[in-house]
């Protein structure tokens, strides 16, 4: 019976179990941001970092339970020419205009989404409602650093249409669990952000110009090694799945010279730079003054819903793995 497992195990398709950044990378970089703040809001964020941990993968549990919440994740860039930066508006009311709504949500929304995620962090620094910052600002550092990711700004998100079946999660999660832990996160202090969508924009334009290599190396090594050491086969949650193998990330992971570090510490600092931004934009409230409110139970029985559909469902909206 247990042989029988495994056999069917090993022809699972995927490659990780978990979009995005992966889990164990969003909570790095939300938990590192922290640190990059002033001391009048440090010892807020400090007090609840496990909180700003744990839910840095939030959105993502989300994609189990709203079919709009995927398109919140990416830009698919390259669905808009070969200059898209040229032709998407950058406000999203000339953007609709233009595009329509539908293709919008169609091929991704993450800078507007980062846009929208600020401004309810302002106004609840305004309300001085302790949930709701931790909640927005839990949210805002996984759209930043999904931004980051160049697999998130193209239409061919998981090699799909190259032949790279799988290379989402080689990039974003495979290879900072692998060697994340040798990364340099001293990265220095938040900045002030004058306006938050050019800098949304200027994070996805920065990412997307590093597509082309995101994809040429890997195939490129591809031809090069042998086949039979490309992949290898782990446990995770009492699955057995299908991965990269050690000596191939190690590989690509050098071919890409930097590059995950680099996004990794972006993300970093933009994160910190992004929630500083946003506290100084509600008037740099007393944060030792904040209301201390609860979640309700409606908040708490919708977050246990969604937590279900996490770990019995599928996520909805196109696939990344």
């Amino acid at each position: 019976m247990k042989s029988k497992r495994i056999i069917l195990l090993l022809i699972i398709p995927c490659l990780l179990l978990f979009s995005s950044w992966g889990f164990f990378a969003h909570q790095r970089i939300n938990r590192l941001a922290v640190f990059t703040l002033p001391k009048d809001l440090i010892g807020f964020y400090k007090s609840n970092i496990n909180y700003i941990t744990e839910h840095a993968v939030d959105p993502d549990k989300r994609r189990y339970a709203d079919s709009l919440e995927a398109p919140r994740h990416y830009l698919d860039a390259d669905h808009y020419g070969e200059k898209p930066f040229d032709i998407i508006p950058k406000k999203w009311n000339d953007a609709v205009a233009k595009l329509s709504e539908d293709t919008l949500n169609a091929y991704g929304i993450v800078p507007w989404q980062i846009q929208r995620t600020y401004y309810k962090l302002v106004k609840a620094f305004e309300n001085k409602d302790s949930i709701l910052i931790l909640k927005h600002s839990a949210d805002l550092g996984h759209y930043i650093a999904d931004a980051h990711v160049p697999l998130h700004t193209s239409e061919n998100y998981n090699g799909q249409m190259t032949n790279q079946v799988g290379i989402h999660g080689f990039w974003e999660s495979r290879l900072p669990e692998l060697f994340a832990g040798d990364y340099d996160y001293f990265v220095g202090k938040a900045k002030y952000i004058n306006n938050p969508l050019d800098a949304a924009w200027n994070i996805v334009e920065n990412t997307f110009t590093m597509l082309d290599s995101t994809l040429s190396i890997e195939k490129r090594l591809d031809k090069s090694f042998p086949s039979d050491r490309k992949y290898t086969y782990n446990e995770r949650n009492n699955k057995v799945i299908k991965e990269y193998s050690l000596d191939y990330s190690a590989a690509y992971h050098k071919e890409l010279n930097g590059m995950v570090e680099r996004q990794m510490r972006s993300s970093i600092l933009s994160v910190g730079s992004f929630w500083y931004s946003a506290w100084v934009d509600a008037g740099q409230p007393d944060m030792r003054k904040l209301t201390k409110k609860n979640i309700s139970a409606e908040e708490k029985k919708q977050v246990e819903a969604e937590e279900k559909l996490f770990q019995n469902g599928k996520a909805l909206g196109r696939p990344e793995n």
